[in-house]
């Protein structure tokens, strides 16, 4: 079984609706997001997916996501956007990327709301 890892990030405003403390008021974060996809088949070039297809797959779904107020953001409609809301939502998009979802499976995606706290999001096989 081979597995490749890519970071990147985003910077974006977002609240938790409901909180009982400061994380209810409007804030932002630089979020940092780990993702990491596996599989057991390399292709002709001996690589299990290109770093650059991959990088750029998650650049267009972080794009997205990037300068905006996330609770205003059709995805996160009736729900909080959470570390781990945030997570399973960027799973679920690369899962079904085109330069992935024939390729490889995604492993997990880790999302860092500080240097010191992160959610990650995976599904049991």
């Amino acid at each position: 079984m081979f597995e490749l890892s890519i970071k990147d990030d985003f910077g974006a405003a977002h609240r938790i609706a409901g909180y009982p403390g400061k994380c209810n008021n409007l804030h932002g974060h630089n979020w940092v997001v780990e993702a990491v996809v596996y599989g057991n088949r390399l292709n002709d070039l001996g690589m299990l997916v290109d770093f650059k297809e991959l990088k750029e797959a998650l650049k267009e779904i972080l794009d997205e996501l990037d300068h905006h107020y996330l609770n205003e953001l059709k995805p996160f409609s009736g729900i909080n956007p959470s570390s781990e809301n945030i997570a399973a939502y960027l799973y679920h998009r690369l899962s079904e990327h085109k330069n992935i979802k024939n390729t490889c499976r995604v492993k997990f995606v880790k999302v860092w709301e500080t240097e010191k706290s992160a959610a990650t999001y995976y599904e049991e096989a």
